[in-house]
This record gives structure tokens, C-alpha cells and sequence, in this order.
């Protein structure tokens, strides 16, 4: 499910070290503050590495984009509040350092323009600097400053030199700016340019000790919100997190849906098997995971076995049970009628199906997707109601019923 439109312009652990994987690289790294420096260096006031819970994230893709001399500044919409904020930035797939400096969080108003009352600076081992390493990521210093759930919060910084091609999440589904020069602590900015993409920023953590951990959603187009309004944020992961909030549950929602993605290959992005350490059991307070609808694209690209597939779903759920991450499995939508589709593919898809709805799957609970998709009298089609009109994506109506498919009592 790859868009076709380009947009430019652990389980968290309590030791003090920890070991991240990033695009195949291993490097040492602070648990508190993400970065390779010595964990002195952070904040003294800083929350224990086990208390941070993810509001927000977005899966790093690699780019061609380049930055330099500019401001970004980055709308996300948070899924649970928080007294106190961390900002992730990555550099996974740059090919040369990244120097981020002057990097500020605030709540955003309208546009481009953020409250100058909330703007709160941010530091990274009490610096206003950092330097990403390749293939890295940085984690900042806590930052006291009140996360409201369910909201706009705009974090933006300076990029002083060079970038290179800079690592990034193509579809944002929201409008990002950038701006000339360092204005990252200014309210409003002036001749902004527009982007769709996220750059470099990959999360946003908050402290908040009635949350009882986080859930990431990973999958491909489907998860991502391809179909859904630029700046809406109506993805079934944003569906979801109002969802939970409603039922009484505080639970971090992070989307780390990659349109295109697969689960078994490289492509839009690296394959889920490849991307989950990172994406998923790196994710700070991550206790549950849904994995959605990479197979899809796995079917309508490469063609594999039912058994190829049940093999890649059955390496996932091992990867998370070892790290006591439960791995919540969803049924696959259907897509007659879409590019890619053929009548030997259902066969597949429903082999898949029937191995997630199972006894013996070692999923430790279902989202029905395709039931609450799928229409009655054709169940190899979506509802006429929940169709975009490609027959691949649902539209916002459809992305609803994904997320209501989704039992709040998984989540205890």
C-alpha cells in the first residue's frame, strides 16, 4: 500500500545501560537520555528511565532531503498527557553526523504559530546542542512542561549546517514548516515553506504515572492513514487513542505505520521483521503491540506462501513475548478490486486470517479488522460505506470501525 503522491518539503529498561539497534548498528547508549554520551551528563532531576511513556512517534524512513541554515518546526498530535516532556531525534539512516541546536516544544496555536507562554527550551545532557551519529539516535534531558493528551504540541530546532539526506517519515499527514535561519524560539515564523514529512523527529515522551504503558500500532499504509485528511489526524491509531481515553484507560498510543511497508521484505521502509527492535520493543513504556496490514503489500509485491507469511507473524510475536511485550494480531482487510489484486491471493490472505483467529496462534488477542471491514455479501470487499474508492484503504469512516474493533479490556 505505497502512496503515490511524495510529499516534500524499550520495553523501556530500568538499567542504565542499555544496547540499541539501530539500522543494524550497535551502539551503547544512555538510558536516560538516549544519547552516547556518559549518563552523568543528563539532568539530575531527570525521571527514572521507566517512568517515561511514549505519546507520539513516527517510523524513520531514509530520504533524499537536505537541510541547512533552517528552522523546523513539527506539529504531533499527543495520544496521553504528561508533566514532563522528552523529544527523540533520529539519524538512522543519515550518511554524515546531524548538528540539531536551539531545539524548543510549545503548544501550538494555529498554522505555523505556537503559545510564546508554554515555549519551554530543550537541552540534551544540559547542552542546547547535539550531535546525532550516524545511523543514532538522542534522546533529550526531561523538560518540565505540561503535555495536554489529545493536542497539538509543536516542537521545533535548528538545523546549522549540512544535513545530508536526511532521515525522515514521508507520510506525516500533517502540515510541518520550515523556516530560514534559527527562529525555533519564535511564536510566529515567517516565509515558511510547507512539507507532509516529519525530519528527524521520531518521538515524544511524557511522564505520567497514572499511564499504564504504551501501545504501538505497526503496519504499513492502512496504520499510516493514507486516505484519512492531511492535519485531521482521523488514522485508526488516532481513533483509538480517543477510544481508550473514553473507556477510563491511559495508555500511549504511537503509530509506526510506514506506507508501502512489508512484513517480510524491504521496500517503504525496512521490513517490520528488520524495524521491530527499533520500532517497536525500543519504544519507551511499550507494553502491547497490534501488527496490522504489511502483509498486504508482502502479497501484492513478492507473493509469498501463506507459510512464509505465518513464519514472519510467528517471529514477531517470539521477539515480543521475549521481551514481555503482549502482540495483539489483526486479521487482514480486504482489497478486491485494488492494484495488485488477484483471486489467487485470497486463498492466502484467508490462510493468514484463519492461522491469527486460531486457538494456537500465540497471539494474546485479536483485532478483527476484516470482519469489521469487509462487506457481508462480499466478504473479499470493503463495505461500500468504508471504501476510499481505491478498495485498498478505508476511508475516515472505515478507520473508525478499525479502531472500534479494537477491545479496551486488552489493555490491562
Amino acid at each position: 500500500m505505497k502512496r503515490k503522491l511524495r510529499t516534500l518539503a524499550t520495553t523501556a529498561t530500568a538499567t542504565a545501560t542499555t544496547v540499541l539497534l539501530i539500522a543494524g548498528v550497535q551502539r551503547s547508549a544512555s538510558a536516560e537520555t538516549g544519547t552516547e554520551a556518559d549518563a552523568t551528563s543528563a539532568s539530575a532531576s531527570a525521571p527514572a528511565a521507566d517512568t517515561w511513556i511514549g505519546t507520539w512517534a513516527a517510523s524513520p524512513q531514509s530520504g533524499s532531503d537536505t537541510f541547512g541554515q533552517q528552522t523546523i518546526r513539527q506539529i504531533v498530535h499527543t495520544s496521553i498527557s504528561g508533566t514532563a516532556a522528552r523529544v527523540h531525534l533520529s539519524n538512522a539512516f543519515g550518511n554524515k553526523p546531524v548538528v540539531i541546536r536551539d531545539v524548543h516544544i510549545a503548544r501550538r496555536t494555529s498554522g505555523s504559530s505556537v503559545s510564546a507562554s508554554t515555549d519551554r527550551a530543550v537541552t540534551f545532557g544540559g547542552r542546547t546542542d547535539v550531535t546525532i551519529p550516524v545511523g543514532g539516535t538522542v534522546a533529550s534531558d526531561s523538560t518540565g512542561f505540561a503535555v495536554p493528551a489529545g493536542a497539538d504540541v509543536a516542537v521545533s530546532f535548528h538545523v546549522p549546517d549540512s544535513t545530508g539526506p536526511a532521515t525522515y517519515h514521508q507520510s506525516g499527514l500533517q502540515t510541518n514548516y520550515i523556516a530560514p535561519g534559527d527562529v525555533a524560539g519564535n511564536a510566529d515564523l515567517t516565509g515558511v515553506k510547507t512539507t507532509g514529512s516529519y525530519y528527524f523527529l521520531s518521538g515524544l515522551d511524557v511522564v505520567n504515572t497514572a499511564a499504564t504503558g504504551a501501545v504501538v500500532t505497526l503496519g504499513a499504509s492502512i496504520t499510516d492513514g493514507i486516505a484519512s485528511r492531511t492535519d485531521a489526524n482521523r488514522r485508526w491509531p488516532n481513533d483509538l487513542a480517543t477510544r481508550l481515553s473514553a473507556a477510563g484507560r491511559v495508555v500511549g498510543v504511537l503509530n509506526q505505520g510506514i506506507s508501502g511497508n512489508q512484513l517480510l521484505a524491504d521496500g517503504a521502509g525496512q521490513s517490520a521483521l528488520k524495524r521491530f527492535d527499533r520500532d517497536v520493543l525500543a519504544q519507551p513504556g511499550v507494553r502491547w503491540v497490534i501488527f496490522a496490514d504489511d502483509p498486504i503489500n508482502d502479497l501484492t509485491n513478492r507473493n509469498p506462501t501463506a507459510d512464509q507469511l505465518i513464519t514472519g507473524l510467528k517471529q514477531l510475536i517470539s521477539a515480543a513475548h521475549g521481551k514481555g511485550v503482549k502482540f495483539i494480531c489483526s486479521t487482514l482487510t480486504p482489497f478486491e478490486g485494488a492494484g495488485g489484486w488477484k483471486a489467487e491471493l485470497e486463498p492466502k490472505r484467508a490462510a493468514v486470517n484463519s492461522f491469527i483467529r486460531g486457538a494456537g496462534s500465540g497471539c494474546d488477542g485479536i483485532v478483527d479488522q476484516d470482519t469489521a471491514t469487509h462487506d457481508p455479501a462480499q466478504p473479499t470487499k470493503f463495505r461500500a460505506a468504508f471504501d476510499s474508492g481505491d478498495h485498498l484503504h478505508p476511508n475516515e469512516a472505515g478507520l473508525q470501525a478499525i479502531a472500534d474493533a479494537v477491545d479496551p479490556a486488552l489493555f490491562q
